[in-house]
């Protein structure tokens, strides 16, 4: 058993019989339904919606070297750098030149799992680079020393009690302190954060390539004031975020605030277009995209499995998962977690470490009717799952398991070989271990439904 598989488990078994965080899991994606519910209600038809949405992000996937080079032109057109990521250590190369040449010791972020990708919060700490994270939710976990539970909703798994006790050890604040009081706080201690910022860094929602522009989209303003006020600003983002038009925003927006937060539409929604440019008043001087490709590439190269590319990372099929509704996102090790986690993960960073990943899924097909541009999961994470058999990542338990369950369904008269009584004592034999020690075995009746058929019908098999 691999080191990433005895800690899933070892994980998974901790946190699905944790009352507590059961209780607070559950309380807080039961109010992500309730309001996503309502958000949908803005729509005549969803479905077509939908639909659209698919198309748009499957032919970006299909045809990304050309929006790429089409992005690539028109964000340079306007006083933009690209600087091009092969993977994790070649983008925190190129951000650490960029950090060294401005001699900045102080950086502002906004919320981006790009950036948690790469660990570049980690990565900064040790070269003695303050990273404030300026998402409430982000700078919580950050506080707590933790990473992201959940790809839009950070501290998902944290109570309003436990986020006062956070603040009472760290800021000395009581510990009644109300939710209300947390963010004004939080906003008077981010606020000087931002105005002392020598870099802003932020993830990328979408990169339009038409118009070469970045779209940000977000709730706090922290996003605004992490490009308004440093004068530099760098955007992390994956070479996956291009849709083609600005025309689409129209679609996709909507559909992301809807199914991640429940909202028509988020509060902020900004487009980046270069620094700062003539007669401007505001923005940084000097702007980079930070293009990372960092085993994309892996997953673009399957012909079923690129579909999941076409992820707008809403978070909606983590919420509707029963797994990770039951052992939560800090389970999976990863900082892509949930139904689509489980797609790419083993894909982009080895299935020989991360093929656990795409088992870890009831396959009951949740994510896939939930997701906004109609991801088929459910069965990429079967695709996922014959793959691992392919590139001989299986066990010899497991080999000889298939081979005899194949050599018994392939021959009648195997399955009706012998009493009932023994054929259940040989599921408890080979099956009773894998099965679990929390589940019962069915048990097989002494006539199956071939036997009772041929009753009925009066048939005499032996005739």
């Amino acid at each position: 058993m691999s080191e990433l598989l005895h800690k899933f488990l070892e994980d998974a078994e901790s946190k699905a019989f944790d009352k507590d965080h059961r209780k607070k899991i559950q309380f807080n994606i039961a109010k992500y339904d309730e309001a996503v519910i309502k958000g949908k209600h803005q729509y005549k038809d969803l479905e077509l919606a939908r639909e659209r949405a698919a198309f748009i992000r499957h032919r970006v996937i299909n045809e990304l070297d050309k929006y790429l080079i089409e992005f690539e032109a028109n964000f340079e057109s306007r006083g933009g750098r690209i600087i091009w990521a092969q993977d994790e250590k070649d983008a925190l190369k190129e951000i650490y030149k960029l950090l060294r040449r401005h001699d900045v010791r102080k950086v502002v972020k906004s919320k981006s799992m790009t950036t948690e990708e790469i660990e570049l919060n980690d990565f900064l700490k040790k070269h003695k680079i303050e990273s404030v994270e300026t998402d409430l939710g982000e700078y919580i976990v950050q506080l707590a020393g933790e990473k992201p539970y959940h790809i839009v909703t950070p501290a998902m798994h944290k109570s309003k009690e436990d986020i006062a006790e956070l603040f009472n050890a760290k800021f000395g604040t009581p510990l009644d302190f109300a939710p209300e009081r947390i963010t004004q706080y939080v906003r008077e201690l981010l606020r000087e954060k931002f105005i002392h910022a020598d870099v802003g860094i932020t993830g990328a929602n979408f990169l339009v390539s038409d118009i070469g522009a970045v779209a940000l989209t977000e709730n706090e303003g922290n996003g605004c004031m992490t490009v308004s006020f440093p004068k530099v600003h760098i955007v992390v983002a994956g070479i996956d975020k291009l849709i083609p038009s600005l025309k689409d925003l129209d679609l996709l927006w909507p559909l992301l605030a809807t199914h991640g937060t429940g909202q028509n539409i988020t509060v902020y929604n900004s487009l980046l277009m270069g620094p700062r440019q003539e007669g401007e008043v505001d923005g940084p001087q000097e702007m980079y995209v930070v293009l990372l490709d960092n085993g994309r590439t892996n997953v673009l190269e399957e012909a079923e499995q690129r579909r999941a590319l076409s992820c707008i990372h809403c978070g909606a099929c983590l919420n509707a998962c029963p797994v990770y509704r039951n052992i939560g996102g800090h389970s999976y090790n990863t900082v892509y977690s949930g139904p689509i986690g489980s797609v790419i993960t083993p894909l982009m960073f080895g299935m020989k470490e991360y093929k656990h990943l795409s088992y870890a899924s009831s396959l009951c097909g949740k994510c896939t009717e939930v997701c906004p541009v109609k991801i088929n999961l459910h069965e990429l994470l079967l695709f996922n799952r014959r793959d691992s058999v392919r590139e001989h990542y299986t066990t010899s338990s497991e080999k000889f398991v298939m081979f005899g369950a194949k050599k018994v369904f392939m021959r009648r008269w195997m399955m009706d070989y012998g009493k009932a009584k023994m054929r259940n004592y040989a599921l408890r034999r080979f099956f009773g271990v894998s099965w679990g020690p929390r589940r019962e075995l069915p048990l097989i009746p002494e006539k199956n439904f071939k036997q009772l058929w041929e009753e009925r019908k009066g048939i005499n098999p032996k005739r």
